[in-house]
């Protein structure tokens, strides 16, 4: 894409990392506040070494250290976004093999002959489950490759590669969502119509929906341009 290789690197170190890590910490509190966190030592909040940490809000916590490091580094924001945005589908996907091996994120009860069971002790108590990390490991993958293709083959305007990423994925989460099983009680307003994760699928769509109309190519543009 045009980007000198070390000047990401030095936006994913440290700016997505801690952006992340910030992001999806404070989306999970504010989740599951009244089942983990409510009557608890505040210092509970800052406990990441138990887990808690939901990826869009790591998502909006790295969109929003990223731009700060990417107006400092003096690189094109929406290229870089771009760029970026391929390489967010890959590691989501690996993320999403590391849910499986955790046993985080699982699935609800399954009698497809793809169920799998965790151990008796987890939280699941050893029943079939469907193997819901696999299912967004797999689409992640797809959406990845779908994007190197789109990004070569189709004229865009810099900006509307993260925007197609970010429509769908929203649209990725909806669907897996649906086999979740580790939710159990929530305090969201939409709880009992939308899972937490779909509620924020609709916002992260319509995000994507201004970009891509937004950094749609001008009028006789012919190709991808840089700004």
């Amino acid at each position: 894409m045009g980007l000198d290789p070390q000047a990401i690197q030095d936006i994913v170190f440290p700016w997505l990392l801690v952006g992340g890590l910030i992001g999806a910490r404070i989306l999970y509190v504010l989740s599951y506040w009244q089942r983990d966190f409510a009557g608890q030592p505040l210092v509970e909040v800052l406990a990441i070494w138990k887990g808690g940490l939901v990826f869009y809000g790591g998502l909006i916590g790295a969109t929003i250290a990223g731009t700060i490091g990417i107006r400092r580094k003096g690189l094109p924001l929406w290229a870089t976004a771009d760029c970026l945005a391929i390489g967010l589908a890959l590691g989501h996907f690996f993320g999403r093999l590391a849910c499986l091996l955790n046993g985080c994120c699982f699935g609800r009860a399954c009698v497809l002959p793809w169920g799998i069971r965790f151990p008796a002790d987890h939280a699941t108590g050893g029943v079939w489950v469907h193997p819901s990390q696999l299912y967004e490991a797999a689409l992640n993958l797809l959406l990845c490759g779908g994007l190197i293709v789109w990004q070569s083959r189709r004229p865009h305007g810099p900006g509307q590669l993260f925007a197609l990423y970010l429509m769908a994925y929203s649209g990725i989460r909806s669907f897996t969502e649906y086999f979740r099983g580790d939710y159990g009680v929530q305090s969201a307003p939409t709880a009992g119509v939308f899972t937490p994760g779909q509620s924020t699928s609709v916002l992260i769509f319509a995000a994507g929906l201004a970009v891509w109309l937004l950094r749609r190519p001008r009028s006789g543009s012919t190709g991808p341009h840089v700004d």
